[in-house]
């Protein structure tokens, strides 16, 4: 069994809380977050100690992976001190998305990780459905041919406004980490942002991407759209094929450039995705999968190198908007 501490056990913490107790290959064995009240809430629930201080936590209980369900500013700030205080412990740690919204920060999370020897793992949970799975699949048997061009569209509603790039640094670490799941490293960006009326943050964006592969991209993220309507759309092309994901998981088509017959993966009535909550079940069991067949550091999926990269991106297209929608240039990790 791998023995899980939960930190943070607000909305997100309580799902991730969940899904260590359904999972029979992990105990949930302690929970903690600063403040007092949630912890002994989540605690009591789940029949586990509780704490409010993670070094506490780890000298009391024996522990072998940290979920950092926290959030913060930009929903990424608070998760910097736990991950790094779990990785100096020698533990395995699963982070909520982003990684963290400070670049320097999540470069030094990565770099720890490396240096500890430990698995970083990251939530970004878009690409852990059936329905991914198979795109990538059919990529990787070269159905698609020669990649072109990859293009993405995530809109959903959401008021918040913590800052004037919350939309970027909050939401699209899934949007570009699909991207990337299937086109590889970005090289260069191109933004343009807007402001929807009464906002304060840039709260729509249109993101230009080239890849360094060669192939060009194409990012359309929204905080002023409706959840009543499908929110993702993912579409990737080559010589050869094209593969569309509509809605996350509801379904992958591709479409053979030779051919009138299409390939439909859809997501079941029964036994399928019963919800977009599901993901988050898919990503945990995957990282869970991984740690228990030893899996090494570099092998880990959506890792934090990976939600790192994708940070990358999102502070380049920052600073094309800043700069009137020049190209930049987005850094590589050493």
């Amino acid at each position: 069994m791998i023995r899980v501490a939960v930190v943070g056990v607000n909305n997100i913490g309580k799902i991730h809380c969940r899904a260590y107790k359904q999972h029979p290959d992990t105990e949930l064995v302690a929970v903690c977050d600063l403040m007092l009240d949630r912890a002994k809430a989540a605690g009591l629930e789940h029949g586990v100690p509780f704490y409010t201080d993670l070094r506490e936590l780890l000298a009391a209980e024996s522990v072998d992976m940290v979920a950092v369900a926290t959030a913060g500013v930009e929903k990424g700030s608070h998760h910097f001190e736990p991950a790094v205080i779990a990785m100096e412990a020698g533990k395995d740690v699963l982070v909520e998305k982003p990684i963290s919204n400070r670049i320097e920060e999540a470069r030094s999370m990565v770099a720890l990780a490396r240096e500890k020897g430990v698995r970083l793992a990251c939530n970004l949970n878009h690409r852990f459905t059936p329905a991914a799975y198979k795109a990538k699949e059919l990529i990787e048997q070269g159905k698609l041919g020669t990649m072109l061009y990859m293009n993405m569209r995530l809109t959903i509603s959401n008021r918040q406004e913590d800052t004037e790039w919350l939309h970027m640094r909050a939401l699209h670490p899934h949007s570009i980490d699909v991207m990337r799941y299937f086109a590889g490293d970005v090289k260069r960006v191109q933004a343009f942002m807007t402001k929807a009326p009464g906002r304060n943050s840039w709260s729509t964006v249109s993101v230009n991407m080239e890849f360094v592969s060669g192939a060009v991209g194409h990012l359309t993220g929204s905080y002023d759209a409706s959840m009543r309507h499908p929110i993702e759309f993912c579409e990737a092309a080559g010589t050869t094929g094209r593969i569309v994901i509509d809605n996350v998981y509801e379904s992958m088509t591709y479409y053979p450039h030779q051919s009138d017959e299409l390939m439909v993966l859809r997501n079941p009535l029964f036994g399928g995705m019963q919800g977009f909550d599901d993901t988050f079940k898919h990503r945990i069991n995957r990282f869970i999968e991984q740690i228990k067949g030893g899996a090494s550091p570099e092998d880990i999926e959506a890792s934090g190198s990976d939600a790192l990269a994708a940070q990358e991106v999102i502070e380049a297209a920052i600073r094309s908007h800043q700069s009137g929608g020049i190209p930049v240039e987005v850094p590589t990790s050493p």
